[in-house]
């Protein structure tokens, strides 16, 4: 983001223009400073950059300068049209001058690269993705941010990045331990926190089913960042039991303990539809957040029979955005809602036709 300064075809132009301005150069005059040149359309020489940097020391700054942690950043652009023109243009179409305001993050990007991390499974969101949801959430400093679906904690510790203090949950614990944790060392997500520098940020995981949640009633969370599980490699479930089987089994003494009382148990569990994923996530964000609080979700959809009036609703949320990620026959879309009122046990989802998508039935 630049504030304008001044725009001209010609550097001398430029420089008259920038020279009315005193009250701005005045007000920098005794900053650290630094100067960025670059072109659009075109790779400039370093040696034309420091050529171009000098040419501004009519500007009169007596501070020092700083290419790290300058108090004041200036910005040239030479704009030489598009990049794909087949011969560049010898000398710029317009010469664009600023101060920087702020830049963005996509180095952040590399930092949280699932390549690069120390624990991962096959779910584990792609880190852009992951920063996105997070931005989408308003995650910020002092924010309280849940994944009810955290498998290997992507959104915890991009949102904790962002200063959000962060907790998750599943049902699977094998997922938030890590293969083996249990009996080796620092792994699953708490390996990811040591790796990050997180710990005083993401506040805890548990392990339970978001049907039968142990959370006080009424609002809690700030925002609320999830993956909901679907497809074959993470199949929703929750807790239950199929006909025929046997409950006494969790009962059962092994090495000594009582089956169910194992850090590697894994409670009996039935599927769970994904409409009904859906719509006890809405029922939960809607009771759960803090009004304007946000939901931030991926709903998968199939490609040829997406209507935007399928789109799962809440009496309590509104939408934000409705962004697509297509796969070629279906998509996945990432859904932000906020919640707009307080929530109500008489009007949770009644007179809503269909909490869910259409496409999950069919």
């Amino acid at each position: 983001i630049i504030e304008y300064w001044g725009s001209q075809p010609t550097y001398p132009e430029l420089f008259d223009e920038i020279k009315q301005q005193t009250d701005r150069l005045a007000e920098y005059k005794h900053k650290s400073f630094k100067f960025i040149v670059d072109g659009f359309g075109k790779s400039l020489p370093q040696e034309q950059k420091v050529e171009v940097i000098e040419s501004f020391s009519f500007m009169g700054f007596e501070g020092p300068i700083r290419m790290r942690g300058a108090e004041a950043e200036f910005f040239v652009c030479e704009e030489y049209g598009e990049s794909d023109r087949p011969m560049p243009l010898e000398t710029p179409q317009m010469i664009w001058f600023g101060r920087v305001v702020g830049q963005g993050s996509r180095d952040l990007i590399d930092r949280f690269d699932v390549k690069k991390r120390t624990y991962l499974g096959n779910t584990t969101m792609d880190a852009e993705l992951s920063l996105i949801m997070s931005n989408q959430a308003l995650a910020r400093e002092g924010s309280l941010v849940y994944d009810p679906f955290v498998g290997t904690g992507s959104f915890l510790l991009t949102c904790s990045h962002f200063g959000a203090l962060s907790m998750g949950s599943d049902i699977d614990g094998r997922q938030i331990r890590g293969t083996a944790g249990f009996k080796r060392g620092i792994n699953g997500i708490k390996a990811n926190l040591k790796q990050y520098n997180l710990g005083d940020r993401v506040l805890d995981t548990a392990v339970f089913d978001i049907c039968h949640n142990p959370w006080r009633a009424g609002p809690l969370f700030d925002a609320i960042v999830t993956d909901p599980p679907y497809g074959v490699r993470a199949g929703a479930k929750r807790l239950g039991r199929a006909n025929g089987t046997i409950p006494e089994l969790s009962l059962k003494i092994v090495d000594g303990v009582e089956n169910y009382k194992r850090a590697e148990y894994y409670p009996p569990t039935v599927p769970y539809e994904m409409s009904d994923v859906i719509g006890d996530l809405m029922q939960f964000a809607a009771e759960k957040l803090v009004v304007g609080g946000r939901l931030v979700y991926w709903l998968p959809t199939v490609a040829d029979e997406y209507d935007p009036k399928d789109l799962p609703v809440h009496p309590a949320l509104s939408l934000v955005a409705n962004s697509e990620q297509p796969f070629g026959g279906w998509s996945r879309r990432l859904i932000t809602m906020e919640k707009v009122r307080e929530f109500s046990a008489d009007s949770s989802l009644e007179g809503v036709d269909d909490p869910a998508h259409k496409n999950f039935r069919d």
